[in-house]
C-alpha cells in the first residue's frame, strides 16, 4: 500500500498502529505469543477478518480429508506389508517392491492432477470442490454429495502415503521374523495368520509407531497441494492466496497450526509407544 501514491502517509501510519507494526520485533513477537495462547492469531489484510473466524473451516475441511486418509492408509499398508513380508523374495513380494519404487518416484502434484484427469474423463465423479452447486436439501444427502467429493483427493492421499509405510512395516517384519524366537513359534505349529498377527506384528510394532507421527506431518503437508489442485476448500487454497497476496497473519497463522498438529502426532506415538511397549513403561 506504500507503493500506491493514492494512499496518504496518515493511512498507512494509522494502519502500522492498528496492526502493530510500529513497535520493534521482540515485543511485536512477545504480544504475538500472549494472542496465540488465547486463539487470537491477528486480522487478515486481505479478509479483514480475524485469522481464526477463517481459518477454523479451513482446518476442518483439511481434517475431513486427512483423518480417513490416515486410517485408510495405515489399514492398508500394515495387511500389505506384512504379507509382503512373509512372501519375501517371491514374485508377490517382488511386485510389492516393484510398485512401492514406481510410486514413490511419481510427485505428489502428479498425483493430484492424475486424479483430477481421470475425474474430468469419466465424469464419475466431481472435478473439484467440495459440494455440488445443485445439491439436494438435507442434511444426510448433503453428507453423501461431501462424502461424494472426498473419494478422489482421499484417494490420492492415500496412494501417496502407502509406499512409505509399505517399506517400512516390510522391512520391520523382515527382521523379526527371521528372529529365534519366532522360528520357534512356528515350531511350535502356530496357524500362520496366529504367528504374523499375534507374535510378529507387536515385536515389530515400535518403528510403525514412531512412524505414525510422522505420517500425521506428511499427510497434512500432501493435502494442501492436493487441496489447490482439486480445489478442495481447505488450508492449502487459503495459504496459497494469502502468500500471493502477502497475507502475514494468515501464513504465520496456517504454519503455526500445522506444527501444531506434527507435535500431536508426535505425542500421540509416543503415548502409543508407551501403551504397547512394557521395556518403556519399565524405564
Amino acid at each position: 500500500m506504500r507503493l500506491n501514491p493514492q494512499v496518504s502517509p496518515e493511512t498507512i501510519a494509522g494502519l502500522r498502529a492498528q496492526y502493530g507494526l510500529d513497535q520493534s520485533l521482540p515485543v511485536r513477537y512477545v504480544h504475538w505469543l500472549g494472542a496465540i495462547l488465547h486463539g487470537e492469531f491477528g486480522y487478515s489484510f486481505a479478509y479483514n477478518l480475524p485469522v481464526s473466524d477463517l481459518l477454523a473451516p479451513r482446518i476442518r475441511n483439511t481434517l475431513l480429508l486427512t483423518i480417513p486418509a490416515l486410517i485408510l492408509s495405515w489399514l492398508i499398508a500394515v495387511p500389505l506389508g506384512v504379507w509382503a513380508a512373509y512372501r519375501k523374495g517371491s514374485w508377490i513380494d517382488r511386485l510389492f517392491s516393484a510398485g512401492t519404487s514406481t510410486l514413490l518416484a511419481l510427485p505428489d502434484v502428479l498425483l493430484a492432477l492424475l486424479v483430477l484427469l481421470f475425474a474430468l474423463r469419466s465424469g464419475i465423479f466431481p472435478a473439484g470442490g467440495m459440494s455440488s452447486a445443485n445439491a439436494a436439501q438435507g442434511w444426510w444427502k448433503n453428507l453423501l454429495d461431501t462424502a461424494w467429493h472426498m473419494v478422489l483427493p482421499v484417494l490420492a492421499l492415500v496412494i501417496g502415503s502407502l509406499p512409505i509405510l509399505l517399506r517400512h512395516t516390510r522391512a520391520g517384519m523382515v527382521e523379526v521374523l527371521d528372529s529365534s524366537f519366532i522360528r520357534a513359534a512356528r515350531g511350535h505349529g502356530l496357524r500362520t495368520s496366529k504367528l504374523l498377527f499375534r507374535h510378529a506384528l507387536p515385536a515389530a510394532a515400535n518403528p510403525l509407531i514412531s512412524l505414525f507421527g510422522l505420517s500425521v506431518a506428511g499427510l497434512l503437508s500432501v493435502s494442501l497441494l492436493v487441496e489447490v489442485v482439486v480445489g478442495w476448500p481447505g488450508v492449502g487454497p487459503l495459504l496459497t492466496e494469502a502468500i500471493l497476496s502477502r497475507d502475514l497473519f494468515v501464513v504465520i497463522a496456517a504454519v503455526a497450526i500445522s506444527t501444531l498438529f506434527l507435535v500431536i502426532g508426535n505425542l500421540l506415538a509416543d503415548i502409543l509407544l508407551y501403551a504397547a511397549d512394557p521395556r518403556i513403561r519399565m524405564q
